[in-house]
């Protein structure tokens, strides 16, 4: 029986031999066919990222930037926007003492985002030295469909055409953003892609944490609170709180957090985890380590008590090797016989 299943085995394995042997030509013959299509995709996917390129730079609003637009922007803000949203909202800034001891520009402002107001209530609270050389990265396929849209946009927040979607750093599709780092210009940027329809934290993409390593820049991580309540999204206009007599404005906060050394492109998830974990805590600081001084205390405390339990039950494993004092003398004192 075991002779006949050996038989069957080395047959079947002489099939399998003969087979492969048989296919090898027609493989030979499709080597090129396939070396062909992997050069043709390659060549759409160049094809694809200048064309991204080529139309990412067609949107991008650039005389945005000049200084009359800048001028322009910073009245807008400071002077119209800003006292009419006051009316709905009461602002606060914490960690904004970051600007004068820790940041050199330009940097990634990286936020959260729940709301339309995150913007605009982001630019109020950083400084105006940095406000006015720092540029929005603004979803093209939302803010870039018309081009009134996309100049409107363009000169309130200095926005630039970013894809939402993931991808494209490799396919052309940021060159006008490394153009604008490049210029040392900052860069605000949503990394969730979209607001949070509930106004907790999304999907959190790393496309931030690959361009601050490829300039070498700091990330530094801002969390936004209060703005979901007082325009979620579906709603174009801010409203008050609702109160017993009165109406009362809604309470904004914004918050900076450390700057993010910049590190290797390959460790860009592990960065954008660290800011999602400074999001969770909703920008407060991290818990301090119990020190270790608190280990040596607790042995300072044990110890005592640990002797005492010795000294009350004393162990007799050395009572045999060490007489005591008063035997040793009495043995002297005796003459011998």
């Amino acid at each position: 029986m075991r002779d006949g299943r050996l038989n069957r085995a080395i047959e079947q394995g002489k099939a399998r031999t003969t087979e492969i042997k048989t296919r090898v030509p027609e493989l030979k013959e499709r080597m090129p066919e396939l070396g062909n299509e992997l050069r043709t995709k390659g060549t759409e996917l160049r094809t694809r990222g200048g064309e991204l390129a080529r139309q990412y730079a067609k949107m991008d609003v650039s005389w945005a930037r000049c200084g009359y637009a800048r001028a322009l922007r910073e009245g807008l803000l400071s002077g119209v926007l800003g006292p009419m949203t006051d009316y709905y909202l009461r602002r606060r800034t914490v960690g904004r003492e970051i600007f004068d001891e820790k940041l050199t520009p330009p940097v990634i402002f990286v936020a959260n985002h729940s709301s339309h107001l995150d913007t605009p209530t982001i630019l109020r609270a950083i400084p105006r030295k940095w406000r006015n050389r720092t540029a929005v990265a603004a979803a093209a396929d939302y803010f870039y469909k018309t081009r009134w849209k996309a100049n409107g946009v363009a000169l309130l927040f200095n926005t630039v055409p970013l894809g939402r979607n993931g991808g494209g750093l490799d396919s052309g599709a940021t060159d006008h953003v490394h153009r604008l780092i490049g210029q040392r210009w900052n860069l605000l940027m949503f990394p969730e892609g979209t607001r949070s329809r509930d106004g907790g934290i999304g999907k959190v993409r790393s496309g931030a944490a690959a361009i601050a390593a490829r300039h070498g820049i700091d990330i530094v991580p801002i969390y936004v609170s209060g703005t979901h309540d007082a325009m979620p999204p579906g709603q174009n206009w801010p409203k008050r709180r609702p109160g017993r007599i009165f109406s009362r404005r809604h309470k904004l906060e914004v918050r900076f957090g450390d700057p993010i050394a910049p590190r290797d492109e390959s460790l860009r998830r592990e960065v954008m985890d660290e800011v999602r974990k400074f999001w969770d805590r909703k920008g407060l600081p991290a818990e301090p380590q119990a020190p270790v001084e608190h280990d040596a205390l607790l042995i300072h405390e044990t110890l005592p008590a640990h002797e005492a339990t010795l000294a009350e039950q004393p162990s007799p494993r050395f009572g045999p090797l060490m007489p005591v004092a008063s035997e040793r003398a009495r043995d002297r004192s005796t003459p011998a016989a």
